[in-house]
């Protein structure tokens, strides 16, 4: 082995430690001086086995041989006292100097870095504080990358060749409930382009003026609105703002609506080139003619059409500003209302919101210098009312009426746009039965035709009528019944919209509430043979004993319809012949929260809840007929209620959107108390004021209603397979008022169990004709009798207690001749209650052959002048406005 290879042998005399001791000097006292401190040649490492002289080295290995060099060439004291790899200062005087101890040595400066962070030779905040070089390099780094991105974004993004299927726009297609098609409806057709000399001055600088002052300036993009648009995003806002023209256009011809980044930036970059291809005029035309005004129009042409019966080039100046406020969003800004769609857009909230952009954009164009001071006094002079919806192909008949349930459906239960959805390319499965939909048709025009002559009578004219029917047990709506049709003007859907009072039909929930929560006074359910005074006239009573008292602080008195002598007679009995003053006095015994309670359980929404005063228990809330159909349903359910659906499946493109499944069906009372108001309702139609539904000829419950002056009456029955709810009622076409029906049809009065009843009972045998007649599941008794603070006691009697229907009332049962009650003026009026009474709207009421409702308070907010008028929309039947 050669000499090199050698393992240098291990000193002795206790290893390194005690070598270095041996080379300290002559004093025993004193340290050693560090290793290539002499200065001397033999202390330094130049070999790593022996020295010239053949003497075994005294020193380690390598890592020492660097020290010792790095001390031969570091020189004097390290400059700032860095810290040495021990973490001691080095000691002054260089390899040579006196220091003394372990050695000190100065650290070598560590290689340059790329980026200088955190910055060497510095300590505390200055270490971490950035350098102007650093700061200023990573600024030009980053906007350097912008540009590369840009650029590669602008290179890479093209103009498309063709228009997006938006722009181009389909129609829905609607199905029946075996699948058949209905219909195909939408925008399909509803689109005409036309060139920017068919387009006036007027509503090119009407849409200029209120979105982009720049256009004809600007590069086609807004950086900052496009910052406000990514921020909003990120925080989960709206995107939409803050676009130029340029941008809406690419938006509407090129892309999709989707709110994403990716899409944003898109939209930029093609902006930007389509900016530099297209003319200002070019651009500004296709805007004009891709974007959306509502009532399914698409483009300026459609529009004009839509809401002015004319050509665009025909568009005044007003007009031009209204079609342009439209723009924000139609569903809000056209007067027509959208209540369906969003409860806030009723037609009163959407005219307010419209004149005020209509009014914003012409002082937008007169200060721009668009228009001329005479243009614009002329102008601003008058609103220019639109006409009212049109009947597009196929929305004839019924047709119309399913499609906008169907689509409120739709909205109100996805994340599709009206926007979106009236682009098209939708199919909807619907729930409609198309002969039911004929037959409840047909049931209408046929006592139409047997009992009204609008020709001849001034009283049958603008009468209406609404209806529907829904599966119990199962909420979906087989048949509906809206109006005349689209194509007779008639626009309103009657099936789906508020505002006609109740009556009486509401008296059933007052007897559910009680005889699931009984009174303040039965400490428990209470029995339907509870006996209440039926007699006219009445006060009624607060719980503390107090009288219900009017606005004047006089006591309230309800009437009946005729001042026949009931005396106490049981609550079966007063549904039977729906006498009013037991139910006002029962409602304030059980709480009228209570009763409120209860049917929106049974499926009536609580926007449509009147107030909850003494009156609330006659009616005067005002449910649609899809709502009161489907509460009768959980009766027919034995207390098991489901929410009313009219679509079964949304596709688009082939492909399911989820949120479509059948409504979750929930327990809404106890069975035996829906059980138990079937019986007594049973017994209206087989004694009381629903006698004319027996001609249907099988086992059925239902409740007549009649409001004060008889300006709506209503039948709601059902069997175990359908509830079905017809609504008649006269209305002022120009103030949505309603009007009296007395003296309609050529009688004195309309009562829930004339008109009503026969259009249920001809729909129903048309419904049910084939189906079993499944009768009711046999109601248990239930609750204990509770009779009315102050009502003589019950005398003993040998016999069993007879039927009700057989023993109550010996005197013969009040017609609609019988003489009516103490005139208004005298018990009528606004009163203040405590508790569970009413502040408002108390007063007279029809009762007694069919129990109208007490003077119903002002209705919803639907109607723009107040008083008695029919809402449209407000309390609808899906969790909103009805839909």
């Amino acid at each position: 082995m050669s000499e090199h290879r050698r393992k240098p042998p291990q000193p002795q005399g206790g290893g390194r430690a005690a070598a270095r001791r041996g080379q300290s000097g002559s004093s025993p006292g004193r340290r050693a001086a560090p290793r290539g401190a002499t200065g001397s040649p033999s202390d330094s490492y130049g070999s790593d086995s022996y020295d010239s002289g053949g003497e075994e080295r005294q020193y380690g290995g390598r890592a020492e041989a660097r020290r010792a060099a790095q001390r031969s060439t570091g020189g004097g004291r390290r400059r700032g006292a860095e810290p040495t790899r021990g973490g001691r200062r080095a000691a002054p005087g260089g390899p040579s100097g006196p220091g003394r101890g372990r050695g000190r040595v100065a650290a070598v400066p560590d290689k340059k870095r790329l980026i200088d962070y955190p910055r060497a030779g510095k300590y505390g905040w200055q270490r971490w504080m950035p350098s102007w070089r650093l700061v200023s390099g990573l600024c030009i780094a980053f906007f350097g990358s912008l540009v590369a991105v840009a650029g590669i974004g602008y290179a890479m993004v093209g103009v498309p060749n063709e228009e997006n299927a938006a722009a181009r726009s389909q129609n829905n297609v609607y199905l029946w409930a075996d699948g058949t098609q209905m219909v195909a409806a939408g925008s399909g057709q509803n689109r005409q382009n036309v060139t920017i000399d068919r387009i006036p001055p007027a509503m090119r600088w009407a849409v200029i003026s209120a979105e982009n002052k720049s256009f004809y300036d600007d590069s086609g993009v807004d950086p900052m609105g496009i910052a406000r648009a990514l921020a909003n995003m990120a925080r989960g806002g709206d995107t939409q703002g803050g676009s130029t023209i340029t941008q809406q256009f690419v938006k509407n011809t090129y892309l999709s609506q989707e709110q994403t980044v990716s899409r944003k930036f898109k939209e930029m970059f093609i902006s930007i080139k389509v900016g530099t291809k297209l003319s200002k005029d070019e651009i500004l035309q296709g805007y004009l003619n891709t974007s959306y005004y509502g009532r399914g129009a698409y483009g300026i042409q459609a529009a004009a059409q839509a809401y002015y019966g004319k050509e665009a080039k025909d568009l005044k100046p007003s007009e031009c500003a209204f079609l342009a406020a439209l723009l924000k969003g139609p569903t809000y800004y056209d007067p027509a209302g959208n209540e369906g769609i969003d409860e806030t857009a009723s037609r009163a909230a959407n005219r307010k919101r419209s004149e005020a952009r209509w009014g914003w954009i012409l002082e937008q164009m007169h200060n721009d210098k668009r228009i001329t001071d005479a243009e614009y006094q002329d102008a601003i002079k008058k609103y220019p009312m639109p006409d009212p919806r049109k009947a597009s192909k196929g929305m004839t008949g019924q047709i119309g009426y399913l499609v906008d349930t169907a689509k409120k459906y739709v909205l109100n239960h996805s994340n599709i746009s009206e926007k979106q959805f009236d682009q098209g390319g939708y199919q909807i499965k619907t729930t409609f039965d198309k002969d039911k939909v004929e037959a409840l048709a047909k049931a209408v025009k046929k006592v139409e035709k047997e009992k009204l002559d609008p020709k001849n009578r001034e009283l049958d004219k603008h009468v209406q009528f609404g209806g529907a029917s829904v599966k119990p047990n199962d909420g979906a709506i087989v048949a509906l019944y809206g109006g005349a049709g689209y194509e007779n003007g008639h626009f309103n859907n009657n099936a789906d919209t508020s505002g006609v009072p109740v009556g009486s039909t509401w008296k059933p929930f007052v007897l559910a509430a009680a005889m699931e929560h009984g009174t303040y006074r039965s400490k428990g359910p209470l029995s339907p043979l509870s006996k209440y005074n039926g007699n006219d006239h009445l006060k009624v009573r607060n719980n503390d004993g107090t009288y219900v008292l009017k606005k004047d602080n006089t006591p309230f008195f309800q009437e009946n319809e005729s001042d026949y002598p009931w005396g106490y007679i049981s609550l079966r009995k007063a549904m039977e012949q729906s006498v009013n003053t037991p139910f006002v006095q029962l409602g304030m015994d059980v709480g009228m929260k209570n009763v409120a309670d209860l049917a929106e359980k049974s499926g009536i929404l609580n926007s449509s809840f009147a107030g909850l005063n003494a009156s609330f228990a006659l009616g005067t809330s005002t449910p649609s007929a899809i709502r009161m159909a489907d509460a009768y349903a959980t009766f027919a359910a034995s207390g098991k209620q489901a929410a009313p659906y009219s679509v079964t499946s949304v596709k688009s493109n082939g492909r399911e959107i989820d949120g479509f499944d059948k409504p979750r069906v929930t327990r809404a009372m106890p069975e035996q108390v829906a059980n138990n108001v079937t019986d007594v309702l049973e017994n209206v139609i087989q004694n009381g004021t629903g006698k004319n539904a027996l001609s249907l000829g099988r086992t059925a419950a239902g409740k007549t209603g009649t409001t004060d002056e008889n300006k709506s009456a209503w039948f709601v029955g059902y069997t175990q397979q359908l509830s079905t709810s017809v609504a008649m009622f006269r209305e002022d076409p120009k103030s949505a008022k309603l009007l009296s029906m007395n003296g309609t049809a050529g009688e004195k009065s309309i009562h829930g169990g004339d008109v009503p009843t026969l259009v249920w009972t001809e729909y129903m045998k048309a419904a049910l004709k084939g189906e079993t007649d499944l009768g009711f599941p046999e109601a248990e008794k239930i609750g204990v009798i509770q009779d009315e603070a102050g009502a003589p006691s019950p005398k003993p009697t040998p016999s069993v207690e007879p039927s009700e229907t057989v023993t109550e009332s010996p005197s013969p049962t009040p017609t609609e001749s019988s003489s009516p009650s103490p005139t208004p003026s005298n018990t009528c009026g606004f009163f203040g209650c405590e508790n569970d009474g009413g502040t408002e709207n108390g007063g007279t009421d029809n009762g007694g052959t069919d129990g109208g409702v007490t003077s119903p308070p002002a209705p919803t907010d639907t109607a723009e002048d107040g008083g008695n008028s029919r809402g449209n929309g407000n309390g609808g039947i899906f969790g909103g406005p009805e839909g």
